[in-house]
Protein backbone atom coordinates (compact mmCIF):
# COMPACT_ATOMS: atom_id res chain seq x y z
CA UNK A 1 0.00 0.00 0.00
CA UNK A 2 3.15 2.50 0.84
CA UNK A 3 4.04 1.74 -2.88
CA UNK A 4 0.60 2.93 -4.07
CA UNK A 5 0.24 5.65 -1.60
CA UNK A 6 3.53 7.33 -2.92
CA UNK A 7 2.83 6.73 -6.82
CA UNK A 8 -0.60 8.58 -6.23
CA UNK A 9 0.77 11.56 -4.80
CA UNK A 10 4.03 12.16 -7.30
CA UNK A 11 1.09 11.71 -9.83
CA UNK A 12 -0.16 14.84 -8.87
CA UNK A 13 3.21 16.68 -7.84
CA UNK A 14 1.75 20.65 -8.04
CA UNK A 15 -1.18 19.42 -6.35
CA UNK A 16 0.45 17.29 -3.38
CA UNK A 17 3.06 20.53 -3.06
CA UNK A 18 1.08 23.36 -2.80
CA UNK A 19 -0.93 21.36 0.02
CA UNK A 20 2.48 20.31 1.94
CA UNK A 21 3.43 23.72 1.45
CA UNK A 22 0.19 25.23 3.45
CA UNK A 23 0.68 22.79 5.96
CA UNK A 24 4.36 23.83 6.20
CA UNK A 25 3.37 27.62 6.94
CA UNK A 26 1.14 26.30 9.67
CA UNK A 27 3.16 24.10 11.50
CA UNK A 28 6.46 26.92 11.21
CA UNK A 29 4.28 29.17 12.76
CA UNK A 30 3.64 26.28 15.62
CA UNK A 31 6.74 25.37 15.82
CA UNK A 32 8.46 29.31 15.84
CA UNK A 33 5.88 30.25 18.54
CA UNK A 34 6.95 26.65 20.68
CA UNK A 35 10.42 27.41 20.57
CA UNK A 36 10.30 31.08 21.43
CA UNK A 37 8.01 29.66 24.47
CA UNK A 38 10.31 27.36 25.36
CA UNK A 39 13.10 30.09 25.32
CA UNK A 40 11.03 32.36 27.58
CA UNK A 41 10.78 29.43 29.90
CA UNK A 42 14.21 29.22 29.91
CA UNK A 43 15.00 32.79 30.15
CA UNK A 44 12.01 32.95 33.00
CA UNK A 45 14.34 30.25 35.14
CA UNK A 46 17.87 32.02 34.73
CA UNK A 47 16.16 35.39 35.86
CA UNK A 48 14.64 33.92 38.80
CA UNK A 49 17.87 32.35 39.77
CA UNK A 50 20.32 35.12 39.48
CA UNK A 51 23.71 34.92 41.00
CA UNK A 52 23.10 31.48 41.23
CA UNK A 53 20.40 32.17 44.29
CA UNK A 54 17.86 29.79 45.48
CA UNK A 55 14.64 32.04 45.35
CA UNK A 56 14.49 36.26 44.32
CA UNK A 57 11.80 39.00 46.30
CA UNK A 58 10.18 40.97 44.22
CA UNK A 59 7.34 43.72 45.11
CA UNK A 60 3.68 42.28 45.15
CA UNK A 61 1.49 43.54 42.21
CA UNK A 62 3.63 44.75 39.51
CA UNK A 63 2.94 43.74 35.84
CA UNK A 64 7.30 44.04 35.21
CA UNK A 65 9.89 43.08 37.36
CA UNK A 66 11.99 45.17 36.62
CA UNK A 67 9.73 47.84 37.88
CA UNK A 68 9.79 46.53 41.17
CA UNK A 69 11.13 48.54 44.29
CA UNK A 70 12.25 47.38 47.06
CA UNK A 71 14.24 48.29 49.84
CA UNK A 72 17.58 47.56 50.61
CA UNK A 73 17.28 47.01 53.97
CA UNK A 74 14.84 44.10 53.59
CA UNK A 75 18.43 42.19 52.27
CA UNK A 76 19.89 42.33 56.19
CA UNK A 77 16.36 41.76 58.06
CA UNK A 78 16.58 38.40 55.62
CA UNK A 79 19.81 37.42 56.09
CA UNK A 80 19.15 37.68 59.88
CA UNK A 81 16.85 34.50 59.09
CA UNK A 82 18.73 31.05 60.67
CA UNK A 83 17.48 29.53 56.84
CA UNK A 84 19.21 32.18 54.91
CA UNK A 85 22.71 32.21 54.40
CA UNK A 86 22.85 35.11 52.09
CA UNK A 87 20.85 37.91 50.55
CA UNK A 88 21.59 41.15 48.33
CA UNK A 89 20.17 43.56 46.45
CA UNK A 90 19.78 43.96 43.06
CA UNK A 91 19.05 47.18 40.64
CA UNK A 92 18.19 46.30 37.35
CA UNK A 93 18.78 49.23 34.58
CA UNK A 94 16.59 48.27 31.88
CA UNK A 95 17.08 49.93 27.74
CA UNK A 96 20.37 51.01 29.27
CA UNK A 97 23.02 50.57 26.64
CA UNK A 98 22.11 52.26 23.14
CA UNK A 99 23.90 49.51 21.22
CA UNK A 100 22.36 47.01 22.69
CA UNK A 101 18.88 47.87 24.41
CA UNK A 102 17.94 44.57 25.71
CA UNK A 103 20.44 44.15 27.53
CA UNK A 104 20.40 43.88 31.44
CA UNK A 105 22.84 46.42 33.53
CA UNK A 106 22.34 45.30 37.13
CA UNK A 107 23.34 47.05 40.17
CA UNK A 108 25.16 44.80 42.59
CA UNK A 109 27.09 45.48 45.90
CA UNK A 110 30.74 44.48 45.14
CA UNK A 111 30.77 42.04 48.35
CA UNK A 112 27.41 40.58 48.02
CA UNK A 113 27.48 37.10 46.82
CA UNK A 114 26.16 38.13 43.12
CA UNK A 115 28.81 40.23 42.58
CA UNK A 116 31.32 37.85 44.10
CA UNK A 117 30.93 34.88 41.87
CA UNK A 118 31.24 36.44 38.53
CA UNK A 119 34.10 34.72 36.72
CA UNK A 120 36.35 37.02 35.23
CA UNK A 121 38.08 35.34 32.59
CA UNK A 122 39.63 39.21 31.23
CA UNK A 123 40.56 42.24 33.48
CA UNK A 124 39.91 42.61 36.82
CA UNK A 125 37.23 41.41 38.93
CA UNK A 126 36.91 45.17 40.31
CA UNK A 127 33.71 47.52 40.84
CA UNK A 128 33.74 50.58 41.99
CA UNK A 129 32.71 54.31 40.56
CA UNK A 130 33.27 54.47 36.91
CA UNK A 131 33.89 51.14 36.65
CA UNK A 132 31.76 48.32 35.18
CA UNK A 133 32.12 44.40 34.64
CA UNK A 134 30.58 42.97 31.14
CA UNK A 135 29.24 39.74 30.24
CA UNK A 136 31.11 37.76 27.79
CA UNK A 137 28.74 37.47 25.29
CA UNK A 138 27.93 41.22 26.07
CA UNK A 139 31.59 42.16 25.13
CA UNK A 140 31.79 39.65 22.04
CA UNK A 141 28.63 41.58 20.16
CA UNK A 142 30.05 45.30 21.02
CA UNK A 143 33.38 44.41 21.00
CA UNK A 144 34.50 45.36 24.21
CA UNK A 145 37.40 44.39 26.40
CA UNK A 146 39.39 45.50 29.53
CA UNK A 147 40.62 49.51 29.08
CA UNK A 148 37.97 50.15 26.56
CA UNK A 149 34.99 52.59 27.58
CA UNK A 150 31.00 51.71 27.63
CA UNK A 151 28.28 53.87 27.76
CA UNK A 152 25.33 53.51 30.43
CA UNK A 153 22.27 55.66 29.50
CA UNK A 154 24.50 59.12 29.92
CA UNK A 155 27.52 57.93 31.54
CA UNK A 156 30.84 56.31 30.81
CA UNK A 157 32.22 53.34 32.65
CA UNK A 158 35.84 52.34 32.41
CA UNK A 159 35.46 47.81 31.00
CA UNK A 160 37.40 47.05 34.45
CA UNK A 161 36.80 43.20 32.80
CA UNK A 162 34.36 40.78 31.52
CA UNK A 163 33.22 37.76 33.03
CA UNK A 164 31.22 34.45 32.07
CA UNK A 165 28.49 32.74 34.81
CA UNK A 166 26.67 30.44 32.56
CA UNK A 167 23.43 32.33 32.78
CA UNK A 168 22.30 33.90 29.67
CA UNK A 169 20.67 36.75 31.43
CA UNK A 170 23.83 38.24 32.92
CA UNK A 171 26.24 36.82 30.33
CA UNK A 172 24.23 39.16 28.12
CA UNK A 173 24.62 42.19 30.12
CA UNK A 174 26.67 44.17 32.97
CA UNK A 175 27.52 45.06 36.16
CA UNK A 176 27.67 48.18 38.46
CA UNK A 177 28.16 48.70 41.62
CA UNK A 178 24.88 49.01 43.40
CA UNK A 179 25.48 53.31 43.95
CA UNK A 180 26.12 54.18 40.49
CA UNK A 181 23.13 52.20 39.06
CA UNK A 182 21.18 54.13 41.89
CA UNK A 183 22.44 57.27 40.29
CA UNK A 184 21.83 56.41 36.68
CA UNK A 185 18.49 55.19 37.47
CA UNK A 186 17.29 58.55 39.99
CA UNK A 187 16.90 56.01 42.84
CA UNK A 188 17.60 56.53 46.38
CA UNK A 189 20.78 54.80 48.13
CA UNK A 190 17.58 52.20 50.08
CA UNK A 191 16.07 51.52 46.98
CA UNK A 192 16.91 48.43 44.55
CA UNK A 193 14.62 46.20 42.39
CA UNK A 194 14.74 42.70 44.07
CA UNK A 195 16.49 40.65 46.44
CA UNK A 196 18.42 37.62 45.75
CA UNK A 197 18.06 34.99 48.31
CA UNK A 198 20.78 32.04 49.08
CA UNK A 199 19.43 29.20 51.84
CA UNK A 200 21.11 27.42 54.43
CA UNK A 201 22.69 24.27 53.88
CA UNK A 202 19.38 21.82 54.96
CA UNK A 203 16.70 24.38 54.29
CA UNK A 204 13.49 23.48 52.55
CA UNK A 205 13.29 25.98 49.90
CA UNK A 206 9.14 25.89 49.68
CA UNK A 207 9.16 25.67 53.46
CA UNK A 208 11.83 29.06 53.38
CA UNK A 209 9.75 30.98 50.76
CA UNK A 210 6.73 30.38 52.30
CA UNK A 211 8.02 31.91 56.07
CA UNK A 212 9.59 35.00 54.23
CA UNK A 213 6.43 35.84 52.32
CA UNK A 214 4.40 35.85 55.23
CA UNK A 215 6.85 37.78 57.30
CA UNK A 216 7.39 40.52 54.38
CA UNK A 217 3.83 41.34 53.34
CA UNK A 218 4.13 43.38 49.99
CA UNK A 219 6.52 41.18 48.86
CA UNK A 220 6.10 38.56 45.80
CA UNK A 221 8.58 35.13 46.60
CA UNK A 222 9.67 33.55 43.06
CA UNK A 223 11.67 30.41 43.00
CA UNK A 224 10.43 29.03 39.82
CA UNK A 225 9.80 29.70 36.23
CA UNK A 226 5.76 28.71 36.72
CA UNK A 227 6.11 31.55 39.78
CA UNK A 228 8.11 34.17 37.43
CA UNK A 229 4.34 33.84 35.54
CA UNK A 230 2.64 35.78 37.94
CA UNK A 231 4.35 38.61 37.68
CA UNK A 232 4.99 38.70 33.63
CA UNK A 233 2.34 37.33 31.26
CA UNK A 234 4.92 36.85 28.18
CA UNK A 235 5.03 32.74 29.15
CA UNK A 236 1.32 32.62 29.17
CA UNK A 237 0.89 35.20 26.02
CA UNK A 238 2.97 32.85 24.28
CA UNK A 239 1.08 29.80 25.57
CA UNK A 240 -2.53 31.02 24.37
CA UNK A 241 -1.10 32.31 21.15
CA UNK A 242 0.41 28.65 20.56
CA UNK A 243 -2.94 27.46 20.98
CA UNK A 244 -4.34 29.82 18.66
CA UNK A 245 -2.41 29.22 15.56
CA UNK A 246 -2.35 25.56 16.15
CA UNK A 247 -6.61 25.38 16.14
CA UNK A 248 -6.49 27.69 13.18
CA UNK A 249 -3.78 25.42 11.50
CA UNK A 250 -5.51 22.55 12.04
CA UNK A 251 -8.80 23.32 10.77
CA UNK A 252 -6.76 25.91 7.37
CA UNK A 253 -4.59 22.62 6.81
CA UNK A 254 -7.08 20.42 7.18
CA UNK A 255 -9.87 21.98 5.01
CA UNK A 256 -6.72 22.00 2.24
CA UNK A 257 -6.02 18.29 2.63
CA UNK A 258 -9.93 17.60 2.20
CA UNK A 259 -9.90 19.86 -0.72
CA UNK A 260 -7.18 18.03 -2.20
CA UNK A 261 -8.08 14.55 -1.50
CA UNK A 262 -11.50 14.70 -2.39
CA UNK A 263 -10.71 16.46 -6.00
CA UNK A 264 -8.44 13.59 -6.44
CA UNK A 265 -10.92 11.18 -5.43
CA UNK A 266 -13.32 12.02 -7.37
CA UNK A 267 -10.76 12.29 -10.37
CA UNK A 268 -9.88 8.07 -9.24
CA UNK A 269 -13.35 7.10 -8.52
CA UNK A 270 -13.11 4.23 -11.69
CA UNK A 271 -9.69 3.41 -9.92
CA UNK A 272 -11.34 2.66 -6.85
CA UNK A 273 -14.06 1.38 -8.14
CA UNK A 274 -11.82 -0.75 -9.59
CA UNK A 275 -10.10 -1.72 -6.51
CA UNK A 276 -13.26 -2.81 -4.83
CA UNK A 277 -14.51 -4.77 -7.73
CA UNK A 278 -11.16 -6.91 -7.57
CA UNK A 279 -11.61 -7.69 -3.99
CA UNK A 280 -10.22 -4.59 -2.07
CA UNK A 281 -12.60 -3.83 0.90
CA UNK A 282 -13.94 -0.56 2.12
CA UNK A 283 -11.98 -0.14 5.21
CA UNK A 284 -8.96 -0.71 2.64
CA UNK A 285 -9.94 1.93 0.27
CA UNK A 286 -10.58 4.09 3.03
CA UNK A 287 -7.51 3.93 4.74
CA UNK A 288 -5.44 4.15 1.24
CA UNK A 289 -7.28 8.05 1.01
CA UNK A 290 -6.88 8.45 4.81
CA UNK A 291 -2.78 7.25 3.97
CA UNK A 292 -2.17 9.64 1.36
CA UNK A 293 -3.28 12.69 3.62
CA UNK A 294 -1.41 11.52 6.29
CA UNK A 295 1.59 11.52 4.18
CA UNK A 296 0.90 14.80 2.60
CA UNK A 297 0.57 16.16 6.17
CA UNK A 298 3.76 14.50 7.71
CA UNK A 299 5.77 16.26 4.58
CA UNK A 300 4.61 19.45 5.36
CA UNK A 301 5.32 19.06 9.02
CA UNK A 302 8.80 18.02 8.31
CA UNK A 303 9.25 21.34 6.30
CA UNK A 304 7.24 23.23 8.88
CA UNK A 305 9.60 22.33 11.33
CA UNK A 306 12.85 23.05 9.39
CA UNK A 307 11.14 26.52 8.40
CA UNK A 308 10.08 27.09 12.00
CA UNK A 309 13.25 26.93 13.53
CA UNK A 310 14.99 28.92 11.49
CA UNK A 311 12.14 31.37 10.94
CA UNK A 312 12.68 31.48 14.86
CA UNK A 313 16.34 32.46 15.17
CA UNK A 314 16.04 34.49 12.20
CA UNK A 315 13.21 36.71 13.97
CA UNK A 316 14.77 36.60 17.31
CA UNK A 317 17.90 38.33 15.42
CA UNK A 318 15.90 40.53 13.20
CA UNK A 319 14.06 42.16 16.29
CA UNK A 320 17.13 42.20 17.88
CA UNK A 321 15.90 40.43 21.56
CA UNK A 322 18.81 38.38 21.51
CA UNK A 323 19.50 39.12 24.98
CA UNK A 324 16.48 38.93 26.22
CA UNK A 325 15.37 35.38 24.63
CA UNK A 326 16.80 32.88 22.49
CA UNK A 327 14.10 30.23 20.46
CA UNK A 328 14.87 26.86 21.97
CA UNK A 329 13.81 23.59 19.91
CA UNK A 330 12.90 20.82 22.29
CA UNK A 331 11.71 16.87 22.54
CA UNK A 332 8.27 18.25 22.79
CA UNK A 333 8.47 21.10 20.24
CA UNK A 334 8.95 18.86 17.78
CA UNK A 335 6.70 15.39 18.52
CA UNK A 336 3.97 18.34 19.11
CA UNK A 337 4.69 19.49 15.71
CA UNK A 338 4.41 16.22 14.28
CA UNK A 339 1.18 15.40 15.80
CA UNK A 340 -0.65 18.20 14.55
CA UNK A 341 0.71 17.23 11.06
CA UNK A 342 -0.36 13.78 11.37
CA UNK A 343 -3.45 15.40 13.08
CA UNK A 344 -3.87 17.80 9.77
CA UNK A 345 -4.14 14.38 7.87
CA UNK A 346 -6.59 12.48 9.60
CA UNK A 347 -9.36 15.21 9.83
CA UNK A 348 -8.43 16.41 6.28
CA UNK A 349 -9.02 12.86 5.11
CA UNK A 350 -11.93 11.21 6.42
CA UNK A 351 -14.15 12.82 3.83
CA UNK A 352 -12.37 11.81 0.86
CA UNK A 353 -12.01 8.71 2.80
CA UNK A 354 -15.70 8.09 3.51
CA UNK A 355 -16.25 10.07 -0.46
CA UNK A 356 -14.20 7.41 -2.20
CA UNK A 357 -16.18 4.29 -0.40
CA UNK A 358 -19.73 5.63 -0.98
CA UNK A 359 -20.12 4.96 -4.32
CA UNK A 360 -21.70 2.11 -5.84
CA UNK A 361 -18.35 0.42 -8.22
CA UNK A 362 -21.19 -1.20 -10.12
CA UNK A 363 -22.98 2.25 -11.14
CA UNK A 364 -19.12 3.90 -11.40
CA UNK A 365 -17.94 0.71 -13.75
CA UNK A 366 -20.91 0.69 -16.22
CA UNK A 367 -22.54 -2.18 -14.52
CA UNK A 368 -25.42 -0.12 -12.21
CA UNK A 369 -28.24 2.45 -12.12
Amino acid sequence: MLRLVFTNLTRRKGRTIATAIGIALGVATIVALLSIGAGLKRTAAEFVHLGQSDFGLFQAGIADPTASILPTELATKLERRPDVSAATPLLLVVEGVKQDPAAVVFGAEPDGFFAQRLVVTRGRHALGPGQILVGDQLARRLKLGPGDTMRVKTRAFRVAGVYHTGIFFEDTGAVLDLRSAQKLTHRRRTEATNIVVQLAPGARQKQVEAAVGRANPGTLVIGTPEEAARVGANGELVRKTVTIVAALALIVGGLGVTNTMAMAVMERQRELALLSAVGWKRVRIASLVLAEGVATSIIGAGFGMLLGIIGADALNQALSVSSVVSPQVTFDTVWQALAIGVAIGILGGLYPAWRGTSVSPLRLLGGGP
